[in-house]
């Protein structure tokens, strides 16, 4: 960690035939990423829906899994040996098959350490990641979403201006994760005669505010605005040396992110409406035995396969270092579309029970709405 040079983490090059079955080292991450969502998550999310807040000693125990630790090479504290958007993707969706609130609150810091490793400096490396490979990883965030109504990622309105030792932060950034305990953040904001950047600005920085900010879905994740007046920050606090590639990304990376949050959480309402439907009886049979239902369930499960392809083929060409811009944003607005759809009939298909909070599809539902819409907040 001394060293002013970045380290990056190689490629995860798959092989050359397309085939997306997991390894035996990502099966098991996955396994025990699902075993953790099933046990913990799935039975505290209610609860953390209604406080607008993630339990803090859940959000420890996730940090415990190593959560942190999977984008970070071996030789900055971390356990990856290359980079993997594929084992990123399949550790997302097993959260979010859990719940999408929680998952968001427990990935957020690991976004920020993975944009360290990525496009951090030296000095920022050096400043930063031995808290997020530590046995404590602090609360910690990428906020590039912006409070109005049409946001584009590439059109901040989030400004930085140079100074003499660094650069200066006006804007506001929204549906911040864990907004009100972060320590650190990495905003998005329009560099004067470079485009959009990233910067890396801690918490107690003056200028810095912070408000709760909670939304339709995703209120386990205790969303907050964030408010910059006049915020300075140093020289180092720039990742990526202002290049307009990686931004992109980063946008990107986040997109894919989205997708493995709305496929987890459709595979959950999948998962949730298939055994009601064959237990619930009425008419002197089960729901199940009704065409109309068996061919919505049937749409609902042949939909989330094509977010799955979708998201899978474009992780595997990040991790080839092939262009996946246009597999991304394929993949995006599938899994926005569908994934709010598949929602929608998950609460449709309960009927009566799907309009209740005794049953957590309506909260599913909600929280798919959020891919849509969102931006940054996790990475691949």
């Amino acid at each position: 960690m001394a060293s002013s040079e970045p380290r990056r983490p190689g490629l995860d090059t798959p092989p050359d035939l397309l085939d997306f079955t997991p390894s035996e080292d990502q099966r098991l991450i996955r396994d025990t990423v699902a075993e953790f969502a099933a046990e913990h998550l799935r039975a505290r999310a209610g609860e953390a829906d209604t406080a607008c807040a993630a339990p803090d000693d859940l959000v420890t125990k996730s940090a415990e899994l190593g959560l942190s630790l999977l984008g970070v090479p071996e030789e900055l504290g971390g356990v990856a040996t290359a980079r993997s958007a594929v084992t990123a993707t399949l550790v997302t969706e097993a959260l979010a098959a859990g719940d999408m609130g929680l998952a968001v609150a427990c990935l957020a810091s690991s976004a920020v350490s993975t944009a360290l490793v990525l496009w951090g400096s030296g000095e920022a490396q050096a400043a930063y990641l031995p808290a997020f490979v530590g046995d404590t990883v602090p609360a910690a965030a990428l906020a590039i979403l912006e409070p109005r109504a049409v946001f584009d990622p590439f059109e901040l309105r989030t400004v930085a201006r140079r100074t003499p030792g660094g650069f200066v932060l006006d804007g506001a950034k929204s549906l911040v994760p864990r907004a009100a305990q972060a320590e650190l953040f990495v905003v998005a904001a329009e560099l004067d005669g470079h485009g959009p950047a990233l910067f890396v600005v801690e918490a107690n920085a003056p200028g810095m505010s912070v408000e709760p900010e909670p939304a339709m879905g995703l209120r386990a994740a205790g969303t907050g605005r964030l408010d910059l007046a006049t915020v300075h920050v140093p020289e180092t606090a720039l990742l990526g040396d202002a290049d307009p590639a990686a931004y992109a990304e980063c946008v990107r990376l986040s997109r894919l992110a989205w997708c493995g949050l709305a496929v987890g959480t459709a595979q959950a309402v999948l998962d949730y409406v298939i055994p009601y439907l064959n237990e619930r009886v009425a008419f002197g049979e089960p729901v199940s035995h009704r065409q109309g239902v068996a061919f919505k369930v049937a749409d609902v499960a042949i939909e989330l396969e094509g977010m799955r392809l979708a998201t899978y083929r474009a992780a595997a060409r990040a991790d080839a270092g092939q262009p996946f811009a246009r597999e991304t944003e394929l993949a995006r607005r599938l899994c926005a579309a569908k994934g709010m759809r598949i929602g929608s009939d998950g609460v449709q298909l309960l009927g009566g029970h799907g309009y209740v909070k005794e049953h957590p599809v309506e909260r599913w539902y909600r929280d798919l709405r959020a891919v849509g819409v969102a931006s940054g907040v996790v990475l691949v």
